[in-house]
């Protein structure tokens, strides 16, 4: 130590000085690496673990992470607050009335026409008793209607089958999504393998007309001042009453040959209301029972008795009709057809009483289909056939029909598929 004190006294200071200063340099670039080193540790210390992570390119067109999981948590909600709801099968009885649609049943992919179930569908979306897709599948429902009414054609009593979640206060809630016209004024729950078209028994429709629709051509009165008297409504019913049991309707239909069984129809009962007088002119309704119909049936039976009361046509015209022969049979306007009631009495009989299932006979809707067919069904008619005057119009074409020709076997040429009236009313 003495020496070192001894040599640095010999040595001429600024060289001193210079030693001294690379000394303190490198010390304190030793203290700066350290300090580095230090800060680089705690920092990584503090960041979250997935930050080290590589980052990864989002695929392009795809929303980022952030976004999915947003998307995927909302359908994850959604769908267990729906597994909270039972699903079950069950029928609704609807009614609606049919001005303003082209019929029940709907035409999956094509806006240009509404339909009924057009606007059913909707609502059961809406008030989250389906999910989106069954509405465009609706196979995915087990969805079946009892009868397709067609064109302008009204329903009191329309069932139809299908599969959905049994929500809180669910007919509130899809009848408020629903316009006016269309009601569901029930649901029961039925058996799994239930299908509304195949355990109906019956149908029974009801077609209301202006009475002076059966004042004989030669009378006077052919305007809103007539009134159906006693002796004609008996007429009427006796004609209707003919139609009773199984005949061969092949000459009530199109396409139909005369030898094809199915053209056999059995027909339970068909009378003619009395009549009853709305906006000064008188109006009946006829109604009709049978296992099914087809197309254009029930408008060409009230047409052919029409053409015999007004005197058009012979009384022996009906069992003519029902002969090979083809006989040329008038159609009534489409306009007061309703279909009014759907018939399980099969399936009343085997399940109505097993204390599993309600019979479905909808007693205690009598009240509420009753309240919507004098607001909605019954107005619409009478307004639109003062408006339009269908029936005095086709009454008027009467004339041209030649009831007493005939056609031996002209229809044995022509067999092919054809619906039932329940399939298409054919309102054209």
């Amino acid at each position: 130590m003495l020496k070192l004190r001894l040599l640095l006294s010999i040595l001429p200071s600024p060289l001193i000085r210079c030693a001294q200063g690379r000394s303190d340099q490198a010390k304190s670039v030793r203290l700066f690496q350290k300090s580095c080193k230090m800060s680089e540790e705690q920092h990584l210390k503090e960041i979250p673990a997935e930050a080290n992570e590589p980052l990864k390119r989002p695929s392009e067109g795809k929303p980022d992470l952030g976004e999915i999981g947003h998307v995927d948590k909302k359908l994850k909600s959604d769908a267990e607050e729906q597994k909270k709801f039972p699903k079950r099968k069950v029928v609704l009885l609807m009614a609606y009335s049919g001005k303003g649609y082209h019929g029940m049943q709907r035409n999956v992919g094509s806006s240009q026409f509404k339909t009924i179930e057009d606007e059913l569908v909707k609502s059961l979306v809406k008030s989250g008793c389906i999910p989106e897709n069954h509405g465009t599948d609706m196979k995915k429902m087990s969805f079946q209607r009892c009868a397709r009414t067609d064109k302008g054609v009204s329903a009191a009593g329309q069932v139809v089958s299908l599969k959905l979640w049994l929500i809180d206060d669910i007919m509130e809630k899809i009848n408020g999504q629903l316009p006016s016209q269309i009601r569901v004024l029930g649901l029961k729950r039925v058996t799994g393998g239930f299908n509304s078209k195949n355990k109906c028994d019956a149908r029974t429709y009801s077609y209301m007309l202006p009475t002076l629709a059966f004042a004989h051509k030669d009378q006077e009165k052919q305007d809103d001042g007539y009134r159906l008297s006693k002796e004609t409504l008996e007429r009427v019913n006796k004609l209707f009453t003919c139609y009773k049991g199984t005949h061969n309707f092949h000459n009530f239909t199109s396409q139909k040959a005369a030898r094809d069984p199915s053209a056999r129809r059995y027909i339970m009962e068909m009378f003619c209301e009395e009549p009853f007088i709305r906006q000064g002119m008188e109006f009946a309704i006829i109604k009709v029972k049978g296992q099914s119909f087809m197309m254009h049936q029930i408008r060409k039976m009230i047409g052919l008795v029409i053409a015999v009361v007004k005197g058009y046509a012979s009384d022996g015209i009906l069992e003519r009709s029902w002969g090979e022969e083809k006989v040329d049979i008038p159609k009534a306007p489409g306009l007061g057809l309703v279909l009014e009631k759907v018939h399980f009495e099969k399936y009343n009989k085997r399940f109505g009483s097993d204390g599993l299932h309600e019979p479905l006979d909808w007693a205690d809707e009598e009240e509420k289909i009753l309240a919507f067919k004098e607001e909605h069904i019954y107005p619409t008619i009478i307004q639109t056939e003062r408006e339009e005057q269908s029936m005095v119009n086709w009454l008027g074409t009467l004339h041209i029909h030649d009831f007493e020709a005939t056609a031996s076997g002209a229809q044995n040429s022509k067999v092919g598929p054809q619906d039932d009236e329940d399939e298409g009313n054919g309102s054209d």
